[in-house]
């Protein structure tokens, strides 16, 4: 009876073990595969993850340490959720602002993935950079977005880059962007913003989840035009 279950236990550690081994030299998409397989094995992959984040802390916040961080969250750990709370008591990004804004309640959706209230909060941030007449006004004109800091905006697109396996953010539609020439037409149906001649009606037609097309969000005005996205995605930001 005991042959089985040292056979067993012997297989789970070699499972382990070249996981463990992979988490450090596979590209990102299989990385970010491995994270979902080793939380579905229980305590014990929970503590590679824990282990891997712990490696990676003095390093940039990505998209494989943001999945590390979303799956120990949800785990039901008493003891993982005390190391999330002592270890990185404010989540995975550092929030830094030029004009002391809090990123706290941002981080916390995108962290849970409620991407829709993540959105709207996005817009409202980007308002407060801006200054008190697009925060009364609830929306930005293009002519404000150079009054959003470097900073600031690289906080927010991190904030969506990392809590999305890296498929959200302004940096990810401008690559996109960039990547058809710069042909709004053609940049529209790849982010399902647009079909055909029909755009994408709010907010049913979006898709709030990860099943979107990459670039599909932030939304950043997609409702009021052109100019505040190409002023968004020709920031200084990205130089």
């Amino acid at each position: 009876m005991n042959e089985p279950t040292n056979s067993a236990v012997s297989d789970a550690s070699i499972d382990l073990a070249a996981i463990r081994s992979k988490l450090k030299t596979a590209p990102e998409k299989t990385q970010l595969k491995l994270m979902q397989q080793l939380s579905e094995i229980g305590e014990a992959g929970l503590n590679v993850i824990k282990e891997s984040l712990q490696e990676q802390r003095d390093k940039p916040p990505s998209a494989v340490q943001g999945k590390a961080y979303q799956l120990l969250l949800n785990s039901n750990s008493s003891a993982i959720a005390e190391f999330l709370a002592t270890e990185f008591p404010t989540g995975l990004v550092p929030e830094r602002s030029e004009n002391n804004i809090d990123y706290s309640e941002l981080q916390k959706l995108l962290a849970k993935q409620e991407f829709q209230s993540a959105d709207k909060l996005t817009l409202q941030k980007l308002c407060e950079n801006a200054g008190p007449d697009a925060v009364q006004r609830k929306w930005l004109y293009f002519t404000e977005v150079d009054k959003i800091p470097v900073t600031d905006l690289q906080t927010i697109d991190t904030l969506w880059r990392v809590y999305s396996e890296g498929k959200f953010g302004f940096s990810v539609q401008r690559e996109i962007w960039l990547g058809v020439g710069k042909n709004w037409e053609k940049m529209w149906p790849k982010i399902n913003w647009k079909e055909g001649n029909i755009w994408t009606r709010y907010p049913g037609g979006f898709t709030w989840d990860l099943s979107a097309p990459r670039g599909h969000l932030p939304l950043s005005n997609q409702l009021r035009g052109v100019r505040v996205i190409e002023k968004l995605l020709t920031h200084p930001a990205w130089e």
